[in-house]
């Protein structure tokens, strides 16, 4: 009787040992079908955005995603999707996957990249100094934060190069409103305006316009401490330059007082500049 018991205990373990192992072999087969669809699943989207139909890659990249999460193809199908709709200008739907990249990989080796391609997106909407400043406030943050946070990379490198392109245009905005306001003779806003193209944006092209104008402004509210102040300012840094020469007239005994010229042709090529920043 003990040994007809200890036979039936035996037969039961390997049947359990048997159905276990008939388990683990399902698992793995379930797990290599389901990573050769995702391999088949990222070559069809290589394939089709060669071939320039980027919604249909875009789809089989975010399908690699969804059939295995977990793999290291999971993130890198993500960025594949953004470039995708990057590559075709399609800015609004990269950014989405970019943001949504960023919030998922956390830590990421390709996260420069990831803020590199978002910062590029921005940039490639801006328009003019007339138009939104949302996108390039967003590009400046972006490229500020790359080389902040990737000081030793080429993303860093090509960010320093933009942002400084960022600085002509944040500057050329602010002197197309001074400029607007002394058309108008509203004085104070249009020396605020100037002051802070000096004080933020001295690197600029359009620092001496700007230098220039708070001589003559201030000259002509009788402040004359305070023109001789910039006039100084603008003949230390650039005293070969038309600008510090006109202002130079106007600290001058035969300078008229009642007198603000306006330099039209100037102001007429500020949009010119400004659309060649970005050729």
């Amino acid at each position: 009787m003990k040994i007809r018991l200890f036979l039936i205990t035996l037969l039961i373990t390997f049947g359990l040992a048997s159905c276990s192992q008939k388990e683990e072999k399902v698992s793995v087969i379930k797990e290599k079908n389901l990573e050769m669809q995702m391999i088949d699943a990222y070559k069809e989207g290589l394939k089709e955005f060669n071939r320039g139909d980027i919604f249909f890659a875009a789809k089989k990249f975010n399908e690699v995603e969804l059939l295995y999460p977990q793999s290291i193809w999971a993130p890198r199908s993500n960025l594949m999707a953004a470039y995708a709709y990057y590559s075709q200008l399609y800015f609004t739907d990269a950014i989405y996957e970019l943001e949504r990249f960023l919030n998922k990989y956390k830590n990421h080796p390709n996260t420069d990249y990831a803020y590199y391609l978002l910062a590029i997106c921005h940039y490639n909407q801006i328009v003019d100094e007339k138009k939104d400043l949302g996108e390039i406030i967003k590009a400046k943050a972006y490229f500020k934060l790359l080389i902040e946070e990737y000081p030793n990379t080429d993303f860093s490198e090509d960010a320093k190069f933009k942002l400084e392109l960022i600085e002509e245009v944040l500057a050329s905005k602010e002197l197309y409103l001074a400029n607007y306001y002394l058309d108008r003779e509203k004085w104070i806003p249009a020396m605020n305006r100037y002051k802070k193209i000096v004080n933020e944006y001295d690197t600029t092209i359009f620092v001496e316009e700007a230098l220039y104008r708070l001589v003559e402004l201030n000259y002509k509210l009788g402040l004359i401490d305070e023109s001789q102040k910039y006039a100084a300012l603008l003949g230390y840094n650039y005293q070969s330059s038309n600008w510090y020469e006109r202002s130079y007239k106007i600290l001058n005994a035969d300078y008229k007082k009642t007198e603000i010229k306006k330099d039209i042709k100037k102001e007429k090529s500020l949009l010119k500049k400004f659309r060649e920043l970005f050729r």
